[in-house]
């Protein structure tokens, strides 16, 4: 593959790298907050890039979500993010891309005082949508892709 000019971003240039290079991929998995025996992992590493598995906020070891609403509930959820990227030799800086499900979208302002709390910036990319529904009865969930640099 070959570029008339460099990639636009760190997570383009990671998925085109991946894709040139026949796309080195590992599944990724710790105890860092879920158990294993969950039929997925951490997350997927593709090259440079690292894809994460959607994290909720509940306790790690459990499937128990922390009480008392949107911010604890995502305060404990881009914790989680950071624990799984800590296990894998990454942190919140390395991420480039976050996406953002909500039960409910009149809570996007006070997620994103939580969000102000992990993340600076330059920020990473991001979308959100509302979502009908979540796992556990969760009011959000987020998916974090990072680049290894």
């Amino acid at each position: 593959m070959v570029l008339d000019r460099p990639p636009s971003s760190p997570l383009a240039g990671a998925l085109i790298e991946a894709a040139a290079e026949g796309g080195d991929v590992e599944f990724l998995s710790s105890d860092a907050v879920l158990p294993r025996e969950l039929p997925f992992s951490d997350g997927v590493r593709v090259g440079a890039l690292v894809m994460l598995s959607g994290q909720l906020g509940v306790h790690p070891g459990t499937l128990e979500l922390v009480p008392g609403g949107i911010e604890p509930e995502a305060r404990q959820t881009l914790e989680n993010i950071r624990r799984v990227l800590a296990a894998h030799g990454l942190t919140l800086r390395d991420v480039v891309r976050v996406q953002v499900m909500l039960a409910d979208m009149a809570e996007w302002p006070r997620f994103n005082e939580v969000y102000r709390e992990f993340f600076a910036p330059p920020w990473p990319a991001r979308s959100a949508f509302g979502a009908n529904g979540l796992a556990l009865g969760a009011r959000l969930e987020l998916e974090a892709f990072a680049v290894r640099r």
